[in-house]
């Protein structure tokens, strides 16, 4: 298994991360993002979106760090990490698509524009990252984990840019019930970081 990875790509921490907490081994192949190496054969090959992160497993290629969780957990993660009921199944994927979604156009977009540069409107991104830390802040109310009693892969998407906003200007803040929840996560054992965080 390899995974084409990008060291300061919260969406490829998730893929690190849960990898560690599994203990799947595999292989990290560094991408040159800065040069453009994502854009070019073989990675454009593997991804006509020519984004980062890309994993592959024998014959089988996955773009998008929701997908690719979704895959790892139920090949070698279990229950534990992406339960088939049904409605815990849903539940899970609600909080995926929140990191796809609300996640990346508020945190994610604040980090881009104000640690990358990026040509986005941070206002909005911060009103968007503000709305997902009420919602976070709410959710997490007498619970410890988005979904069931346990941590899932729903957790561990939602994870990264809500940890690194700070370096977009969106610090957890006055919102205990998110930080707590980010302190369990560095707890998991086999837990690892990236920079910032």
């Amino acid at each position: 298994m390899k995974l084409y990875d990008l060291e300061l790509s919260g969406n490829c921490y998730k893929v690190r991360l849960f990898l560690a907490l599994i203990e799947q081994p595999y292989t990290l192949v560094p991408v040159d993002f800065l040069a453009g190496a994502h854009k070019e054969a073989p990675l454009s090959d593997m991804n006509p979106f020519c984004e980062i992160p890309i994993l592959t497993d024998g014959d089988l290629t996955l773009r998008d760090s929701q997908a690719i969780l979704v895959y790892l957990a139920r090949k070698y993660g279990g229950e534990a990490w992406l339960p088939t009921e049904p409605s815990a199944m849903a539940q899970v994927m609600e909080w995926l698509m929140m990191a796809e979604n609300e996640i990346a156009r508020g945190q994610n977009d604040a980090r881009l524009h104000d640690k990358f540069g990026y040509e986005l409107d941070h206002g909005l991104a911060v009103q968007k990252a503000e709305r997902v830390l009420k919602l976070l802040e709410d959710r997490l109310e007498g619970r410890e984990w988005l979904v069931h009693d346990r941590p899932t892969i729903a957790d561990i998407a939602c994870f990264p840019y809500v940890a690194l906003g700070h370096e977009g200007r969106i610090p957890v803040g006055d919102h205990p019930n998110v930080q707590g929840w980010i302190d369990r996560i560095k707890d998991l054992p086999r837990f690892v970081g990236m920079p910032e965080l």
